[in-house]
């Protein structure tokens, strides 16, 4: 897999039962184009905030549309802590873009 970038999804599926997520999250982990990090889930309203790295979006579209699962959107990201702020936020940015994964 070439250079990754990071990418925030949101779906937003009131009333989704969240065994109905997991079992989607066990589909998931076996895609090979790209990598799931971590996701947010507010079970109550039915959203769920998805991060992952992929080469682009386009190859999270085939992937979700592929699997059936719908999304509102997909948001490239990068990461950035309070301690990075400021002077520190340029050098890592600069090692970011030559990392082999976004964000690692």
């Amino acid at each position: 897999m070439g250079k990754l970038k990071k990418f925030v999804m949101v779906h937003n599926t009131p009333g989704v039962d969240c065994k109905d997520v997991q079992a989607n999250w066990r589909k998931l982990a076996r895609v090979e184009t790209a990598t799931w990090v971590r996701t947010y889930f507010n079970e109550d309203k039915g959203v769920r905030y998805c991060i992952w790295l992929a080469p682009g979006e386009e190859e999270l579209k085939n992937i979700f549309t592929e699997i059936g699962i719908s999304w509102d959107s997909i948001t490239p990201v990068e990461e950035t802590i309070p301690d990075l702020w400021g002077e520190g936020w340029d050098e890592h940015l600069k090692k970011d873009a030559i990392a082999d994964n976004l964000g690692n």
